[in-house]
Formats: structure tokens, C-alpha cells, sequence
């Protein structure tokens, strides 16, 4: 049989990865479903991502094997799919597999009718039976047979599933009781259960594997800011100090990989993704204004110098990911031996290896990844060292390791550029902005949301595209792109006091209210109306490794109907939060950034308006200090088309208002003097 890989053009670099295999792989599109039919042939779909461990280790074994190709391309029409291109589809058929097999995965291989309904299907299949999994080969031979001898249960099997998946998307009709769900006796409930799943002695939460959960974290922060309740604090604070010493943190290069294989945070899963670390400084910059710990700005610096050195295009948009495998080894690009390290700090690397727990067998697989293990402080007591004299020693020494580094061949990079993922590092940006007044970061910051709104707008205003590679920019964008790159434009507005990004989020906000509504329940579908490629639309609403959209456009639309004295957009947000009351409190590490918006819903939105020639200074003392539930606005003047700025008037020196709870306290004339209103008791 000719063969015809079909993926050779296409810009993703995982199926490019795949472009030259021997199986007949086809992109996701009307070329390959409509050869399915016109061939009667099942489906089989591969789900996979470039910086996947599993899915080159499967590619290895059975799709570049002439033999597996064979089987593969005799029986099926074979589609390729990388899953940051095309969430949506990983989306339905990772719910497929799920629940036909009770869990999930990537490589993700599932068969469908040839009208694209899923029947069967897995995560990783071995090439010879192994690991209670049945081998690739076998799977191929037994599904291909019930396909043409059990051709009417297979298409009963598909019915019952697609059914299974469009019923278990019909949530958030259920009347709730408003008066119920907004309560402080709800923010403790999900407290308590949330501190019910946390490692309270290596930090985060459950059992290894262990993931970052950054909106676990950032939900204890705000509990503590507004309960005082210092086994939250304590909860975050560990968690937070045990990545960053751990090996999920790159110690030589900054940066965080995307969890780490056990409880101890040592041995990460090596991938570095770009969301993760948008997230991750999102939550340091919380951090480091409750706390004023500097580490947290040090990590935050050397985070955003990696994404700068590692992951930026020339044009200002962020690259996807860096794969775990160099050489085909996983890890191999960031770890080292005692003799490599000893030669390259000579009579500093005795001091430098016992702070990094480098030793001659290693802490990993006979090597070493860097780790701390003790404070800094206690080491250079203990080494009758000053503080100083230890952090040059070790910042020379990581200066040379990741010097050294770059003569090792490097981890593959996965250079397209997504929409959502990039609003959420430009978020990043500006809370790092806000918290350490760097203004290169605000500059940043500036330069990538111009280079997003110029290169993934669509023809039709407001409409984005997914995915920009190659002056390429392609795919409708998703609920999650929209609702990230809102938010980020909130957050640019509040750093630059620029209400042109203002303007721009409410059109946006408007543009996907009037295609991805579900009006019954108010929450929002993943995809764009009028999709024809999918079997069911989806409504996501779990914060997982990435935000909910849906629990992002419920900020979006909170924060936006106060600004613009919007009371439907409030009405419907609050709409959404209650509906999924009892969830949020069930289940707070699955509802975090849900949980973060019942507590300012509960505690209420600190309303700050600036009004004064210097309010440039102004606004940026206020954004140093920790005020998680706020949004800020400010002018050198009144400005009559923004409710909050009507009738406001400044002078030489800034005129400070606060409102909040329905009531406008007197004004106030410096930062210092907001921050004690706002702390005083509210009915003080």
C-alpha cells in the first residue's frame, strides 16, 4: 500500500514529529472524516503533546515499526492530533476514555465510528503485552475484527457514550439558594477540606505525582489575608518554599518543570511548560506581597529570565514548552555528575555541592538533580559563613553550570505560540510588575498583548484565532483563550492605568457572550457556536492544570460590571459561583479559582479610584501592597464614560477614594492611609 503522510505541512511540532512515520497519519480535518466514510473504516485517534514522555516513547515502539504501520493502515484511518492545537477534541474523547476505562492520559488512542463517535479506546499500549495492557498490535487486530463482526454493538457502544458525554455536560440548572452558598461558614468548609488533602510536611497537596495546584495556594493566601488564620499562611508558605528548593524548580536556569514524580518535590517530570510558570509567578507575586520574603522575588526574577532566555519569540509572543527528553533521555539536559561540577568550581565546589545534595551516587538514577535541603540561613551558619559570602558562592556556581548547559544538546522546543497561554504569562507580567515594580516586565507585558491582538485577530472584530506559528495563525480560538486574554487585559489596564485595555476587554466580554452562552445556566460552552468538527459542546468548569474558562469569565464579568456599571454581567456571574456552591466547598482543589471568587463575592471588592496629576506613583505604591480583592482605576482627571471616575476630582496631589460594600468611604490622600482604611474593620 502507497504510503501517504499526510502531516508533513502542518505547523505543530508533535505532528511533525510524526510526519515522517510509516503509518498513512492524517491531520484532524474533512479530508480524513470524510475518507472514513466514504471507506467505512473506524477512526483511530492519537492524542499526544511535544513535550510528552510517553507519546516519543510509543512513537518509538509502534509507529515508526513497518509492521504495527501495516496493521494501522489496512484498517483504519489514522488521525493525529496535538492536543494544545485542538483541546476541544482532547477534551470529548479524554471524557470518552475515561469513562470507559475509569482513567486518562497522554498518548491518548481512541477508535471511532466513521461518523466520529468513540468506541474503545486507552493511554499508552505496549508493543508486546505488559503492565496488565494488552500490546499495540493485538488491540489493532481485536478492534478491526469487532468492527466488522460486531459492527451493531460497536455503533450501540459509540451511541451510548456520546449520549453519556452530552448528558454529563448538563449541569448548572439546578435552582441554588443564593443566601446559602455566599457565607463565611462556606469559605471555612472549603478551608477545612482543603487542608484535609494537604502534605503538611513537603507542602502541596496528596500523593505524589504531585502538581504545583497554584489556585489551592493562592486560595490559602487569600483565606488567611482575610481571616488571619495562620495555619493557611503556614500551609503556602511550605508549599511554596518546598518547590522552589526542590528539583521541580530548575535551581542553574530559574523555572519550573510540570510536577514532580514524588512527594518530595525532587524528581520532576522534566517538560517545562509555559502556563506552569505564568501560574507559578502569578502565585509568588501574592506571596511576596503578603510576605516580603525576597526569595520569592529572586524566584519570580529567575523564572521570567528563563521564559525571556528560553521561551520568546522575536516578535513578543511565548513559545508552548520545552520537552523533558534530550538525546532521548529524559531529564538529561539538567542534571550532573559530582566530577563535572567539582571541575568546573574547583575550590567553591565542596560548599556548592553539599548546599545542592550533589553527590558521587546521586540523588536520582546515579546522577544528581540540584536541590536544597537546609535553609540558607543555617547552611552559612554552619559553614561560618556569612550570608553574603555563601549567595556569591552559589550564584557563581549556577552561573557556571548554566554556561556550561548550553554546549549539551538542548530539549526539543515546541515553538507555536497559543493565544490563552500566552494571556496567562502576560498576567504574570503584570502582577510580577505590580509586586516588584520592575517595569521591564510592564513593558513586557505591553509588547506581547500587542503582539496578540495584532496576530491572532480574526477578519471578524473581537474574533481570535488559537494557535500563531510561521506568520500562520490558525484554529477559532477556545472559551479559555477569550477568558485569559480578558483577564490579562484587566490586569494591563490596572498596571498601566490605560483604560484602552478596559475598553477592549468589555468588547471582547461581549463578543463571547453572544457565541459561547449557554443562556439556560449562564455558563459558557469551550467552543464556538457553530462548530461542526464535534460530536458535543462542551462546558468545562473544573480548574485543572490550566484555570476553568468558565470560572476565569466569571472574574471577568464581576470585575467588568463594576467598572462599567454592568448589573446583568455581576447578576450572571454570581449566577454561575452559586450554582456550583456545593462543589467549590466539597471539592476546593478541583474549584480553586472558583474558590478565590466566592471569597471576594463574600468579603466584598475594594473599589480604588486615583484622581491626580501624580497618580502614576500613587497607583504604583498601592499595587506593592497585598490586596487580592480590588480593582483600581487611575486618571490625572475625572472621566465621565467610566462610572467609578464621574465627578472625581484631583489636584497636584492625588485624591484617593474607596468604596466597597455599597458604601464610599471619606477620601484619603496616600497609599499608607488606603491601606489602613481598608484594614479597619468594616463596621469600625
Amino acid at each position: 500500500m502507497k504510503q501517504s503522510n499526510q502531516l508533513i505541512n502542518e505547523t505543530s511540532p508533535y505532528l511533525l514529529q510524526h510526519a515522517h512515520n510509516p503509518v498513512n497519519w492524517f491531520p484532524w480535518g474533512n479530508e480524513a472524516l470524510n475518507k472514513a466514510k466514504e471507506e467505512n473504516k473506524p477512526i483511530l485517534v492519537s492524542i499526544g503533546y511535544s513535550a510528552c514522555h510517553w507519546c516519543h516513547v510509543m512513537e518509538r515502539e509502534s509507529f515508526e515499526d513497518e509492521a504495527t504501520a501495516k496493521i494501522m493502515n489496512e484498517n483504519f484511518v489514522n488521525i493525529k492530533i496535538d492536543r494544545e492545537e485542538r483541546p476541544d477534541l482532547d477534551h470529548i474523547y479524554m471524557d470518552a476514555v475515561q469513562a470507559m476505562t475509569g482513567s486518562g492520559g497522554w498518548p491518548l488512542n481512541v477508535f471511532l465510528t466513521p461518523d466520529g463517535k468513540p468506541f474503545y479506546g486507552g493511554t499508552y499500549f505496549p508493543p508486546q503485552k505488559a503492565f496488565n495492557r494488552p500490546s499495540w498490535q493485538d488491540t489493532l487486530l481485536s478492534v478491526s475484527q469487532a468492527f466488522g463482526e460486531r459492527r451493531h454493538e460497536i455503533e450501540a457502544q459509540a451511541e451510548n457514550l456520546t449520549q453519556h458525554l452530552t448528558q454529563s455536560n448538563s449541569f448548572g440548572v439546578q435552582k441554588v439558594v443564593e443566601t446559602e452558598v455566599f457565607t463565611t461558614e462556606r469559605l471555612d468548609e472549603a478551608f477545612r477540606n482543603l487542608m484535609k488533602n494537604a502534605d503538611k510536611e513537603w507542602g502541596g497537596f496528596g500523593k505524589a505525582p504531585k502538581f504545583p495546584q497554584t489556585f489551592s495556594i493562592q486560595f490559602l493566601l487569600r483565606y488567611h489575608y482575610i481571616t488571619n488564620n495562620g495555619e493557611a499562611l503556614q500551609q503556602a508558605i511550605l508549599s511554596l518554599d518546598k518547590m522552589i528548593e526542590g528539583g521541580i524548580y530548575d535551581q542553574a536556569g530559574g523555572g519550573f518543570a510540570r510536577y514532580s514524580t514524588d512527594t518530595e518535590w525532587l524528581a520532576p517530570h522534566f517538560e517545562k511548560m509555559l502556563y506552569d510558570n505564568a501560574l507559578l509567578v502569578l502565585v509568588l507575586s501574592e506571596a511576596f506581597q503578603l510576605t516580603g520574603k525576597l526569595r520569592y522575588k529572586q524566584v519570580i526574577d529567575e523564572t521570567l529570565e528563563f521564559v525571556q532566555r528560553e521561551l520568546l519569540h522575536s516578535q513578543n509572543g511565548f513559545y508552548a514548552a520545552l520537552d523533558a527528553d534530550s538525546e532521548g533521555v529524559e531529564g538529561k539536559f539538567y542534571v550532573w555528575a559530582l566530577e563535572e561540577v567539582t571541575t568546573l568550581l574547583g575550590k567553591h565546589a565542596g560548599i556548592f555541592c553539599e548546599y545542592y545534595d550533589i553527590t558521587t551516587q546521586g540523588n536520582w538514577e546515579e546522577t544528581n538533580i540540584l536541590r536544597v535541603k537546609k535553609p540558607l540561613e543555617i547552611f552559612a551558619t554552619e559553614k561560618n559563613l556569612s550570608l553574603e559570602e555563601l549567595e556569591k558562592i552559589l550564584a557563581d556556581g549556577r552561573k557556571r553550570l548554566l554556561e556550561k548547559r548550553t554546549e549539551r544538546v538542548r530539549p526539543l522546543l515546541d515553538d507555536k505560540i497559543l493565544l490563552g497561554w500566552n494571556a496567562l504569562m502576560n498576567s504574570a507580567l503584570s502582577k510580577a510588575f505590580g509586586a516588584t515594580g520592575n517595569e521591564h516586565y510592564q513593558q513586557l507585558a505591553i509588547d506581547n498583548m500587542n503582539f496578540l491582538l495584532k496576530h491572532f485577530a480574526s477578519k471578524r472584530q473581537n474574533e481570535f484565532y488559537h494557535t500563531w506559528k510561521n506568520d500562520i495563525a490558525k484554529y477559532p480560538a477556545f472559551l479559555d483563550d477569550y477568558a485569559y486574554l480578558i483577564q490579562a487585559l484587566i490586569h494591563l489596564h490596572e498596571i498601566t492605568a490605560d483604560t484602552n485595555w478596559l475598553t477592549k476587554a468589555k468588547s471582547i466580554t461581549e463578543f463571547v457572550l453572544d457565541n459561547f452562552s449557554e443562556e439556560d445556566t449562564g455558563f459558557f460552552f469551550y467552543t464556538l457556536v457553530g462548530q461542526t468538527d464535534i460530536i458535543v459542546r462542551k462546558k468545562e468548569v473544573y480548574d485543572g492544570a490550566v484555570p476553568s474558562g468558565n470560572a476565569v469569565m466569571a472574574y471577568n464579568l464581576y470585575h467588568l460590571s463594576i467598572f462599567f456599571d454592568l448589573p446583568d454581567w455581576k447578576q450572571r456571574s454570581i449566577k454561575m459561583v452559586s450554582s456550583l456552591g456545593n462543589a467549590i466547598t466539597r471539592y476546593p482543589t478541583s474549584f480553586g479559582i472558583w474558590g478565590c471568587l466566592l471569597q471576594e463575592m463574600v468579603s466584598g471588592t475594594n473599589e480604588i479610584v486615583v484622581v491626580g496629576d501624580d497618580y502614576d506613583d500613587v497607583k504604583q505604591e498601592i499595587l506593592t501592597y497585598y490586596l487580592p480583592h480590588k480593582i483600581l482605576m487611575a486618571s490625572n482627571s475625572a472621566m465621565p464614560s467610566f462610572p467609578l471616575l464621574v465627578e472625581k476630582g484631583g489636584g497636584e496631589k492625588s485624591t484617593i477614594y474607596l468604596c466597597r460594600s455599597y458604601t464610599c468611604l471619606n477620601p484619603v490622600f496616600s497609599a499608607k492611609e488606603l491601606i489602613s482604611l481598608i484594614n479597619r474593620p468594616q463596621n469600625g
